[in-house]
């Protein structure tokens, strides 16, 4: 794959908690340009339409508490550029309460990255070699946000990005 002009082999870009607000995911797709969109949940039918205008852009998500009646597993992990992802929304580990369960579970799964939504606040860390991202709301409270994850060689890195409204 050819550099992408940023120093990443491949970009993706994260999302969690539009709650009907697909012109902030636009402007975010517009802006970074991403080989792939990730969708926490809450709500999954807004990372579907976001899909029908980037067809070309791969798109995989996972529910929220607010995703009613669907198959689309709880959690799944991906494979990209060698590294493992777990996402999930997070509601399942009850992030609100503390990120140790989830961690666990990353951990035991020997996952690279784990992103979560579900608090509406972002986070991104590095520890032990393990990144930990909630990407936050790209509804917005006071601003919307979301995450980029850069893959380049065998580096890894994730930031929490503010998308300006409209």
């Amino acid at each position: 794959m050819p550099d992408r002009g940023d120093g990443a082999l491949m970009k993706l870009l994260v999302f969690s908690d539009s709650h009907g607000n697909i012109e902030h995911m636009r402007r975010a797709v517009e802006q970074e340009k991403p080989d792939q969109i990730l969708h926490l949940g809450d709500v999954m039918r807004d990372a579907v339409e976001l899909s029908r205008d980037y067809p070309n852009i791969p798109l995989e998500l996972v529910p929220g508490n607010c995703d009613y009646a669907t198959d689309v597993p709880a959690q799944k992990i991906l494979y990209f550029e060698g590294r493992r992802i777990l996402m999930t929304h997070g509601h399942i580990y009850h992030v609100k309460l503390g990120i140790g369960a989830a961690v666990r579970a990353a951990v035991e799964a020997k996952v690279d990255v784990l992103l979560f939504g579900h608090t509406h606040e972002a986070f991104c860390c590095e520890q032990d070699g393990l990144w930990v991202m909630n990407p936050g709301t790209i509804r917005g409270g006071l601003v919307p946000t979301c995450g980029v994850i850069r893959l380049d060689g065998e580096r890894t890195t994730c930031e929490i990005l503010e998308i300006p409204r409209g």
